[in-house]
């Protein structure tokens, strides 16, 4: 397993945010055990913590973007190891339309593009049709031989895990947020 150097200040971040209690069971058990299979979706924190520094009090789809944004390696540690930045509103072209994913981000780590789509309600079925659409289409034009397929990640006010029990694509995560 990879060794961290923290920082005594980085040390007390972690722990003030409570970063392991907001792990999955299964990783904290891969991670006591110190097993070297980890994925993406071990390491992402649930609730996502996002910190709203201007105190908006309506948070909309582009307010939380741009919250997102403005403290952007905030929100990649959220996420967890290796993760890059490439562009929000992504522009991708289907058909005669074009379509704009919120963030899509790269994993060095795991190396694989991350779409990431933000949602400020309840999670819903279409936008897992939504995502895997913009998967499928950085898995088609993006993606290289070399490189593992895409990962995605629905960021929601409140999960449904009862739509995701019934979806498939295990390389597919919902996770909420919360406003700090």
């Amino acid at each position: 397993m990879e060794q961290n150097n923290l920082s005594v200040r980085e040390l007390r971040e972690r722990i003030k945010t409570k970063e392991y209690e907001r792990l999955d069971e299964k990783t904290k058990l891969k991670l006591k055990e110190e097993k070297d299979n980890l994925e993406v979706k071990d390491l992402i924190k649930e609730p996502i913590l996002i910190k709203n520094k201007n105190n908006y009090e309506v948070i909309s789809e582009k307010v939380l973007q741009n919250l997102i944004l403005e403290d952007i390696p905030s929100f990649l540690k959220e996420l967890g190891i290796g993760f890059t930045f490439i562009e929000n509103e992504y522009k991708i072209k289907l058909g005669d339309r074009y379509n704009y994913i919120d963030l899509l981000l790269f994993n060095i780590k795991f190396n694989c593009y991350v779409v990431v789509e933000l949602k400020v309600t309840e999670l819903k079925k279409e936008h897992i049709g939504q995502i895997q659409t913009y998967m499928n289409y950085i898995d088609k034009n993006l993606k290289t031989i070399n490189q593992d397929k895409t990962i995605g990640i629905i960021i929601v006010r409140k999960n449904n895990k009862f739509i995701m029990q019934y979806c498939s694509d295990k390389r597919l995560l919902a996770k909420e947020y919360v406003i700090l």
